[in-house]
């Protein structure tokens, strides 16, 4: 069975770096898990690798649809299976990198979430409930269907939420169990996960310049050129962390300084939710990390271990 490296971790922790300094060092390709990258136009926001950064390292699934298109999981794993299975037909090794726990699952467990359920019609009823009564209504109703996926989603994951709701309707089957049915079959690769590891303190710092990197590289008129394209907080791309804070200031409802605060708060959240959904993944192996890590020195760490634990070269 072929292997695949898997690199996960939350937000700002360094996989970009560590991924491309790995693929250099084993003739890898990089599979982006990061559901705001598969994105067209979103680039200050989404962190994106600039072709600097890239070092001439092929990356796929980035800029892959339009912002006001919906990319479930579903189509995520298809998309990302034909691309691991290009890079190994050519010679290459695949490298998974990215942040989003959902993705990194459906992969690494095999777990088909099926597209043959959509009901247009109920999902814009769930979520005009959301905005009459509230996420916390929907996330109660969720927790009476299935409180097994309730305790794994956030409460204002209203996206996923729907989701869960839409399939237990139209199945009475929660997801839950569709997801313990497909984890049945094997997957068709090796997956080899790795984690960075950050004291939580460090990796605020770390988030919070970021943020303020991201507001000097121009985040405001990335997010102005989307709105003016047509996109507003109603496109699927534009809920993401990054737009959505700075969508108020352009609407003149809050200072700069605010949304920037809001953005860095909520990115400060989301890397905690990240850190907790991959604690939950016993397959991980942790790399500790800091500012003094040589990232060429960690790939070569992720180069080894696969020699001395699993007996596969790179």
């Amino acid at each position: 069975m072929e292997p695949v490296i898997v690199i996960a971790g939350p937000t700002a922790s360094g996989k970009t770096r560590l991924s491309i300094e790995l693929a250099k060092l084993i003739n890898g390709s990089i599979v982006s898990a990061d559901s705001m990258q598969v994105y067209k136009y979103m680039d200050i926001g989404t962190a994106k690798p600039d072709k600097e950064e890239m070092s001439g390292v092929r990356h796929y699934m980035i800029n892959e649809v339009e912002p006001d298109e919906n990319y479930s999981v579903a189509r995520y794993r298809e998309r990302a299976l034909e691309c691991i299975a290009a890079i190994t037909e050519e010679g290459g090794r695949p490298i998974v990198t990215g942040g989003t726990g959902l993705y990194i699952n459906s992969l690494v467990y095999n777990i088909n979430f099926s597209e043959t359920i959509c009901d247009e019609d109920l999902r814009e009823a769930l979520k005009a409930e959301a905005e009459q009564y509230g996420n916390r209504y929907l996330y109660e109703k969720l927790s009476r269907i299935d409180p097994e996926a309730a305790s794994r989603i956030h409460e204002n994951d209203t996206k996923r939420i729907i989701r869960a709701i839409e399939v237990y309707t139209h199945t009475r089957k929660t997801i839950s169990e569709h997801i313990r049915q497909s984890r049945l079959e094997p997957p068709p690769y090796r997956y080899i996960l790795f984690g960075l590891d950050w004291d939580r303190e460090e990796l605020y710092r770390r988030i919070d310049e970021r943020v303020d990197r991201m507001i000097s590289e121009g985040l405001v008129e990335e997010t102005r050129r989307l709105v003016e394209m047509g996109y507003d907080k109603r496109s699927t791309a534009m809920q993401a962390i990054g737009y959505k804070e700075i969508l108020p200031y352009l609407k003149g409802e809050c200072s700069l300084e605010e949304a920037v605060e809001m953005l860095k708060r909520n990115t400060r959240r989301y890397a905690k939710r990240q850190m907790t959904w991959f604690r939950r993944m016993q397959e991980i192996i942790w790399l500790d990390m800091d500012e003094d890590t040589d990232m060429k020195e960690a790939a070569g760490k992720i180069i080894h271990h696969c020699l001395a634990t699993h007996g596969i070269i790179l």
